[in-house]
């Protein structure tokens, strides 16, 4: 089924957004799922007019959209560049790596079409950045996908790992070793990276691990994945869910099929008071509890995501899974490692720890971790 979110159903959510009195100065707002460059530029346009009507003069929207590039042309980048939107493209490496799982409906890889856009935003001067999932064939082969990245212009990556979620069971968890596979590949890219300046001038999971792991003792840190509402995803019905996004969209009888009601025929902040959500927020809280009672990492992830703990593990009232040992655990042990090897060479925490990373990156190996 082909369905499309109405200008109805925007203005609705967008209105009621506005008059919550739960959103910060600014306001980000993601077109993700699906492929969105499949509506046409004009919807987009319409839209972003209607939600600067509806907003309060000073607050600030920023738009970001998340695609598999096959469909920007010249169009979409005057419209990308015009309203400052923060493009991000998903493309896993190489056309081995990437057309093992990105592919069409007929079964053909999609690489040609998705490099294609990349290549036009890079000729439209369109800032953007990617994101690789990692499988265990492409974390085996850092300097093939560094040089990729390279040769392409692509100078900001991010790297998501196979996971699972929803009905989906990741093969790549099941391989043992699969954590100092991971390890060993953002510890080498970084080396990469470190060799060769301004070739990559942002990775993702290296650049938060260290925000996290020396940020100011008084910073304030939360995990709004675990909060009511500090992410709120919407469906093209106006159907509302909260925590991690990705449970939008999958079925559970116990909590509702993570519904907490329609902004077409309920009001946004009465779903504070949805039976979904006290038990979906009684579940996960249980989880965070343990989480910060048991996890020496929980400084620097705050109590885990929701749809992983609840695909791995069976229940949001539960602690550590593979997906927050990848993601969380192995690149703060990274950072460490490095702060550990800069600190014995006369760094010092904070700023200086930091200068000290910029140059040192992984340049001694994979530490003591791994």
């Amino acid at each position: 089924m082909k369905a499309v979110v109405s200008s109805h159903t925007l203005g609705n959510l967008f209105s009621q957004v506005f008059a919550s009195g739960w959103v910060p100065d600014v306001l980000p707002v993601v077109w993700h799922a699906g492929e969105p460059l499949v509506l046409p530029v004009a919807f987009y346009r319409d839209a972003f007019r209607m939600i600067d009507r509806l907003k309060p003069a000073e607050l600030t929207i920023t738009h970001a959209f998340q695609t598999n590039g096959t469909l920007i042309n010249d169009e979409w980048c005057a419209f990308f560049a015009e309203e400052q939107v923060d493009v991000g493209v998903s493309i896993d490496g190489p056309r081995q790596f990437h057309d093992q799982h990105r592919l069409t409906r007929a079964g053909q890889g999609t690489f040609e079409r998705t490099i294609a856009g990349v290549r036009q935003l890079r000729r439209q001067d369109v800032p953007f950045h990617v994101i690789s999932v990692l499988t265990p064939a492409s974390m085996a082969a850092p300097a093939e996908m560094f040089d990729f990245y390279v040769d392409e212009g692509i100078d900001a990556v991010c790297f998501n790992v196979e996971e699972s979620e929803g009905g989906h069971v990741s093969g790549s968890f099941a391989d043992a070793g699969i954590e100092a596979a991971y390890y060993r590949f953002l510890s080498e890219f970084w080396q990469l990276s470190v060799r060769r300046p301004g070739a990559i001038k942002f990775i993702r999971e290296i650049e938060y691990a260290i925000e996290q792991v020396i940020r100011p003792q008084d910073a304030p840190f939360s995990n709004q994945l675990v909060e009511p509402f500090a992410v709120l995803s919407m469906d093209w019905a106006g159907n509302i869910s909260t925590f991690s996004p990705e449970l939008l969209g999958l079925k559970n009888d116990r909590y509702g099929d993570y519904l907490l009601g329609n902004v077409n025929t309920g009001i946004l902040t009465d779903f504070l008071d949805s039976p979904n959500l006290a038990r979906m927020l009684r579940d996960i809280e249980v989880g965070v509890r343990e989480c910060r009672g048991s996890c020496q990492y929980f400084s620097v992830c705050g109590g885990g995501e929701p749809v992983n703990k609840l695909a791995e593990n069976g229940t949001f009232a539960s602690t550590e899974t593979t997906y927050c040992r990848l993601t969380k655990m192995r690149p703060t042990d990274l950072v460490l490692d490095a702060i550990e090897r800069a600190q014995q060479r006369g760094g010092g925490a904070g700023e200086a720890a930091r200068a000290q990373l910029a140059r040192v990156g992984a340049y001694e190996g994979l530490g003591r971790r791994w």
